[in-house]
C-alpha cells in the first residue's frame, strides 16, 4: 500500500507538471497583451515596457516558468507587487490579489458543490440501478430505465432556472440557491445547496443508474451467483452479499474517471446559480488574460482531481479483498 501511495504520488507531481506547462505555454499563443490591460486605453510603448518588466514578462518564457514553479515552494519577490510568501501562485493580473488566497477563498463553495453533488450520484444512481437489475423486466425496471434516458438528455444550464422558478418562485419550498459556510450554519448550508446539488447530479444520477443496472445484471448470470443459488442461499442474499460488491469495483472505476467531469459540472452550476466559487475565478481569468489566476485555478483543479483518483483506487481494496495494491 506504501508503495503504491509513493508511486501514485510521484505521478501526480508528473501529471501537474505536464499540465501547468501546457497552459503555462499555450497561454502566449493568444494574441493579447497582459501588460496592457494595467497600461490603460492611453498606453504609450514606455510604459508598456516598463509594465511589461515589472510583471515579468519581458524574461524568456521557460524561465517566466521556472520562476513561477520555483515559487511555489520557495516564494518570491515581484516587482510589481512585492514579496510573495510560498505557496506563490503569482499575483492576479486583473485585481492584483494573491491567486492561492482567492482560490483557497473560493475553494470551499465548489468542494461543497461537487462533493454534495457526488453524494447525491453515487447514493441514488446505485441503488435506482439496483433496483432496476433486482426488478428486471418489471415496472420499476422500466420506469427506472426510461427515467435514467430522459434524465440523461438533460442539461444543467437548461434546468437549472427551471428548477429554481417552479420551487424557489412559484411554489415558495426552498430558498434561492447560494452559500453559506458549513462552520457557520450546517442547516443553511444543506438547504441552499439542495437545488445545485439535485441539477447538477441529474445526469450522472441517470449515467450512474442504468450503468448499475447493466454490471449488476451482468454480475448476477456469473458463475459464483449461480453457485450460491444452488447452495440454497435466498436472492436477497446472493444479491446484496455477492452480486452488490461485485459490481461496486467497475463503478467506482468509472467514478474515478468522471470526477474531472463532475468539476466541470460544478463550474457550469456555479454560473447558473451565481455561486462564487472556483469556476468564477476560471472565466473571469479566460475573460481577462489572466496568467497567474488560470495556472492556479488549472493546477489546483489538477491537484484535487489526481488526489481523489488516488483515493478512489485505494477504495478498491476495501471494496473486493482480492485486490491488493503493491
Amino acid at each position: 500500500m506504501f508503495r503504491f501511495f509513493v508511486r501514485r504520488l510521484i505521478g501526480a507531481a508528473v501529471i501537474m507538471l505536464i499540465i501547468s506547462a501546457v497552459t503555462f505555454f499555450l497561454f502566449y499563443a493568444i494574441p493579447r497583451d497582459p501588460a496592457r490591460a494595467f497600461c490603460g486605453k492611453i498606453c504609450s510603448p514606455t510604459n508598456l515596457e516598463l509594465i511589461r518588466h515589472n510583471l515579468g514578462m519581458d524574461d524568456p518564457l521557460f524561465v517566466q516558468y521556472w520562476h513561477w514553479l520555483t515559487g511555489i515552494f520557495t516564494g518570491r519577490d515581484l516587482v510589481q507587487f512585492g514579496a510573495c510568501a510560498a505557496p506563490c501562485l503569482g499575483y492576479s493580473f486583473a485585481t492584483q490579489e494573491p491567486v492561492f488566497a482567492a482560490i483557497l477563498d473560493r475553494f470551499p463553495v465548489t468542494v461543497s458543490v461537487t462533493l454534495g453533488a457526488a453524494v447525491v450520484i453515487l447514493s441514488f444512481g446505485i441503488v435506482t440501478g439496483m433496483i432496476a437489475a433486482w426488478q428486471q423486466g418489471k415496472p420499476l425496471d422500466k420506469i427506472a430505465s426510461t427515467s435514467s434516458v430522459i434524465g440523461a438528455s438533460l442539461q444543467i444550464y437548461f434546468v437549472g432556472p427551471l428548477v429554481v422558478f417552479f420551487v424557489v418562485d412559484s411554489m415558495g419550498l426552498l430558498p434561492r440557491p447560494s452559500y453559506i459556510p458549513f462552520t457557520e450554519d450546517p442547516l443553511g448550508w444543506f438547504v441552499h445547496l439542495l437545488i445545485p446539488w439535485f441539477v447538477l447530479s441529474i445526469i450522472f444520477t441517470a449515467n450512474y443508474t442504468r450503468m448499475t443496472r447493466s454490471v449488476m445484471v451482468e454480475q448476477l448470470a456469473e458463475d459464483y451467483v449461480r453457485t450460491a443459488r444452488a447452495k440454497g442461499m435466498s436472492s436477497r442474499t446472493v444479491f446484496l452479499r455477492f452480486a452488490w460488491r461485485g459490481a461496486m469495483i467497475p463503478i467506482v472505476t468509472i467514478f474515478g474517471v468522471d470526477l474531472a467531469t463532475l468539476l466541470g459540472g460544478a463550474i457550469i452550476t456555479e454560473q447558473t446559480f451565481t455561486l462564487h466559487g472556483i469556476g468564477e475565478l476560471a472565466v473571469r481569468a479566460v475573460q481577462n488574460t489572466d496568467l497567474p489566476m488560470l495556472l492556479g485555478v488549472t493546477l489546483v483543479g489538477a491537484f484535487a482531481i489526481v488526489i481523489l483518483n488516488i483515493v478512489v483506487d485505494m477504495l478498491y481494496a476495501v471494496i473486493d479483498p482480492r485486490v491488493r495494491l503493491g
